[in-house]
């Protein structure tokens, strides 16, 4: 998946919005989104999103984190709905992980759903101590399917007044977003670059996808749906990414006995061909 589109849970306006864009995935979201007098109204409209989704779109529920009191009461009225998964916020390492995961058991087998299909996405560096459990992934539920950064909250944990300057991400926050995305790869999950907050400068926000997408992201988050085409494009590879993929793959082919290969005068080995076998799965856009 290369976009999920965040979407207030109490908003059936933004959310017959979201469903006309080319999303491949919905967050509906119960936390930052939803005013503290409205949380529980905001529950009973989200469940009804999930009823009235667009066939083509995954479905996400953002709950609100375990230290609030309000997950159960989320799940409780979201999981009904068959939600393809719930997306943790405030989540530090494994431990939360297996906490929330005990609650989809139980809810799944209440909802006649099948046991362990709802995935789990984490926002992983919101808080200080959750970058300091970013090596803390290790025994997770198999239900975490993906790894998101941000660096809003984050600000506010570390007293910072700003994360970005003339576009530039400053550094604790550069440095959250790479140790989230090792994380990510070294327990194979989905690392999810996080929103770009300039809704109008799509410049900025190609540019920032794309380097993304180089770095071994393979999704980013938006919060509006003029940044789905853009980030979605961004998130393809290119067509000379593409017939060097091709290329690099048929080399190894012509050669099954040997680590090495030559391609236009420099030499190649596995973790090109490996690297070539990863642009084209996201050239085919598996969900």
């Amino acid at each position: 998946m290369r976009s999920f589109l965040f979407v207030p849970g109490d908003s059936t306006r933004k959310f017959e919005s979201a469903k006309k864009t080319a999303a491949d995935a919905l967050i509906l979201d119960l936390e930052d989104s939803i005013a503290p007098d409205q949380k529980v109204a905001a529950r009973g409209i989200t469940r009804e999103m999930l009823d009235a989704r667009h066939p083509n779109q995954k479905m996400y529920v953002r709950v609100n984190a375990l230290d609030t009191g309000l997950t159960l009461g989320d799940l409780a009225a979201v999981m009904p709905g068959r939600p393809d998964g719930i997306v943790l916020p405030k989540c530090a390492g494994a431990a939360d992980v297996n906490h929330l995961a005990l609650y989809l058991d139980a809810f799944e087998a209440a909802s006649s759903l099948e046991q362990g299909s709802t995935r789990i996405v984490v926002v992983a560096t919101e808080t200080a101590r959750a970058v300091t459990k970013l090596f803390d992934f290790e025994g997770a539920s198999p239900r975490l399917w993906g790894m998101m950064w941000g660096a809003e909250d984050l600000a506010a944990s570390l007293g910072a007044s700003r994360n970005r300057t003339a576009g530039r991400v400053h550094g604790p926050f550069l440095l959250a977003r790479d140790l989230c995305l090792i994380s990510a790869a070294a327990i194979s999950v989905v690392a999810i670059d996080t929103i770009a907050t300039d809704i109008d400068d799509l410049v900025a926000l190609r540019e920032e996808a794309i380097a993304a997408r180089h770095d071994g992201f393979l999704s980013k988050a938006v919060i509006h749906p003029k940044h789905v085409d853009v980030v979605n494009a961004a998130f393809m590879p290119t067509d000379e990414e593409i017939a060097w993929s091709e290329r690099v793959i048929k080399a190894f082919d012509d050669n099954p006995d040997t680590g090495v290969v030559k391609l236009d005068g420099k030499m190649l080995d596995r973790p090109h061909l490996r690297a070539a076998i990863k642009i084209l799965a996201q050239a085919k856009r598996p969900i």
